[in-house]
């Protein structure tokens, strides 16, 4: 059995998975958000899982940001109180096991990649767009993680053939300005919507009062749109994927599917753009059977 665990921000997800991908059981917790009671979350859902199936497991775990491979400490995370601290020693020196850690956007890619979204394709992009922005790559099933593993990072890169009403760009926890995180994360769909129009509304409702026909909040959903198009033709354009798999809150948007292909084309340095965009198959599980699969059978 493999044992994957996602590590977000408001929750922590355990998922037991069998040699076939079938889930063998599962729990969600809310995340303490303190690092030693993380710790102990984190075990007591191996334990829950171990119990309920009759097997142990291997562990592997997505995490926002990543563990440094010079200092094996954890970095980039938006959950700041891991930055700096060596999770997966504590975690192993704790639970008297090893484990596999991974960004939470690299899960993501493997996952669609094995038997998702992106099943069969070659060269494989997730972009989670949810809270955050981050981006996982996969090239012949194998995950590329980088000599320092940023790989893939594409929230945390300009906002690409900006404006001059764009640049510099909002302020991004990171310290730069005008990360793509800024602008299409979910979050920074809101933050957009709150600077032009003065109406503070969470995504979904700036989605739904587009779709009735609210002007403001079309042309909200517009520069999104246009935002979003113009990362993946970066994405495209440095290692042009056969499928870009979108997962996060705002991939539930289906208006995407259908408008983000003529932003790309109109950016992506080719005559003939082929690749596909598509939400992950798995949904918000997705990242879970990838830390799942971060060991192989």
């Amino acid at each position: 059995m493999r044992i994957g665990i996602d590590f977000g921000g408001t929750k922590i997800e355990a998922v037991g998975l069998d040699e076939t991908g079938e889930v063998l059981a599962r729990r969600r917790i809310p995340n303490p958000g303190a690092y030693d009671a993380a710790i102990a979350a984190v075990g007591d859902l191996i334990a829950f899982i171990e119990t309920e199936t009759g097997r142990t497991g291997s562990v592997g775990m997505g995490t926002p940001g990543s563990a440094s491979p010079r200092t094996g400490l954890m970095r980039n995370a938006n959950s700041t109180w891991l930055n700096g601290r060596p999770f997966r020693q504590d975690l192993e020196a704790r639970l008297a096991r090893p484990f596999r850690l991974a960004n939470d956007a690299n899960c993501l890619a493997l996952s669609e990649a094995t038997d998702g979204a992106a099943t069969g394709a070659r060269v494989a992009f997730a972009i989670i767009i949810g809270t955050g922005c981050g981006g996982g790559l996969v090239v012949n099933d194998a995950l590329v993680e980088g000599a320092g593993g940023v790989a893939a990072e594409i929230g945390h890169i300009s906002l690409p053939w900006a404006t001059a009403a764009e640049a510099p760009g909002p302020e991004c926890w990171c310290g730069l300005h005008g990360c793509l995180e800024t602008w299409v994360s979910g979050s920074g769909f809101q933050r957009d919507h709150a600077a032009v129009t003065g109406q503070t509304l969470d995504a979904a409702a700036i989605v739904a009062a587009a779709r009735a026909g609210d002007a403001a909040a079309s042309a909200s959903l517009d520069r999104y749109v246009d935002r979003l198009g113009r990362a993946i033709a970066t994405v495209t354009n440095l290692v042009d994927p056969d499928v870009i798999v979108l997962g996060g809150g705002m991939s539930n948007v289906s208006e995407l599917y259908d408008r983000l292909p003529a932003v790309v084309e109109r950016h992506a340095f080719s005559d003939a753009w082929a690749g596909r965009i598509a939400p992950a198959v798995w949904g918000d599980a997705s990242g879970v059977r990838g830390a799942a699969r971060l060991w192989p059978l």
